[in-house]
């Protein structure tokens, strides 16, 4: 018998590798001379870095770079095993964690930090950069993510305009002159299930601003700076971003390294799946356990369980598919059809949250032994 387990996070309670090692020991149990194949996974957000530099024997590496507001921080990033591919998470540098009730602010928070990172990793030797782009602080169409790869953004008095979205309305020029060489001889995967655009009702700022502290009158400026941003860089560089799908991702971070690097946007799951070789893996599997924290209707939308079902059935039609959760959600009916056999909570009773994480590990081995007793 061939088993692939290659659940996600569990967000708070376990990473996708200590998952995925919770349901192989359980699992081992019953099966203990199957072939396994255990895979951890993501799906372009939070552990993506950590899922595929423990997948390919990468390795991490640590940058000072600047937060959203501006900061000095220690921000991490991963190498995978060929040791030509970066994995960034923009998040680590200019992620919503780094401001509070107080400091959050997207007329002023930068994308800055992130551009620094993905600077070091071109100079470390990346050939190409996966960078996940969920989590941001920013709403600054990744302007402060240019600058630090080398382009300046001026006034017309030819001065630097202020980081962070409210800058924006000063733009005059954009100068790409200065542009690091190495950015154009990267390539750079933009991981992001987003397809909202840069403006609009549907913009950056109308969707996410909120949440990022933006009243509505801030939605307001934010929405015609970054129309006006849109402007100048389709008269410079020939590049019309205001309505591009994905441009809005991360504070219009996507259309910031559209506009900038030599990128393209691709579904998280599917960088994922194609990094880990999950499909090759999965090859004459018979049986395959995934999961995460929750799994809802919402996991058919480009989740790491519904995508990686997928691909263990591209690769094995005849292969079982077992999602495991700690919150199994409304409208799991829907998934049934699209790739995943059966979902199984994995709590022994009611408990509260800090509880269910505390024991996460063991609930999620318990479970896994018992289905696999099942199944034998």
């Amino acid at each position: 018998m061939k088993i692939v387990i290659a659940p996600d996070s569990f967000k708070g309670s376990l990473t996708a590798k200590q998952a995925a090692g919770a349901i192989y020991a359980g699992v081992k149990r019953v099966f203990p001379d199957a072939d396994y194949e255990v895979v951890p996974m993501a799906d372009g957000g939070e552990g993506t870095v950590q899922s595929l530099v423990d997948a390919t024997n990468g390795h991490f590496k640590t940058a000072e770079v600047l937060n959203p507001l501006g900061e000095p921080v220690s921000a991490e990033y991963g190498f995978l095993g060929d040791g030509q591919t970066a994995v960034i998470e923009m998040a680590a540098a200019s992620g919503i964690q780094f401001v509070n009730e107080t400091t959050k602010n997207p007329l002023i928070t930068t994308t800055y930090g992130t551009g620094q990172l993905m600077l070091d990793a071109m100079h470390h030797g990346a050939k190409e950069i996966i960078i996940g782009i969920g989590g941001s602080a920013t709403t600054d169409g990744g302007q402060g993510m240019a600058e630090a790869l080398g382009v300046k953004f001026l006034t017309a008095a030819g001065t630097p305009i202020a980081r962070g979205g409210g800058g924006l309305a000063d733009l005059a020029t954009i100068d790409t002159s200065g542009l690091d060489p190495l950015v154009k001889t990267t390539t750079v995967r933009i991981a992001s299930d987003v397809t909202n655009p840069l403006v609009g009702a549907k913009g950056s700022a109308a969707v996410f601003g909120p949440q990022k502290g933006a009243t509505p009158a801030m939605v307001a400026t934010l929405d015609a700076n970054l129309t006006h941003y849109a402007a100048v860089i389709n008269q410079t560089l020939g590049r019309n971003l205001a309505e591009f799908p994905g441009a809005g991702a991360a504070g219009g971070l996507g259309a910031g390294l559209l506009a900038f690097t030599q990128s393209q946007m691709e579904s998280g799951i599917e960088i994922v799946v194609r990094e880990t070789r999950l499909k090759e893996r999965a090859r004459n599997a018979d049986l395959a356990f995934t999961g995460e924290g929750a799994i809802d209707f919402q996991t058919q939308y480009g989740k790491t369980p519904m995508g990686t079902a997928q691909a263990v059935k591209m690769a094995s039609p005849q292969a079982k598919v077992i999602g495991l959760a700690g919150n199994v959600g409304e409208g799991i009916d829907q998934l049934y059809d699209l790739g995943i056999d059966a979902i199984f909570g994995i709590l022994p009773g009611v408990v509260d949250l800090s509880t269910a994480i505390q024991t996460g590990e063991a609930n999620l081995t318990r479970t896994a032994e018992n289905i696999a007793r099942v199944i034998k």
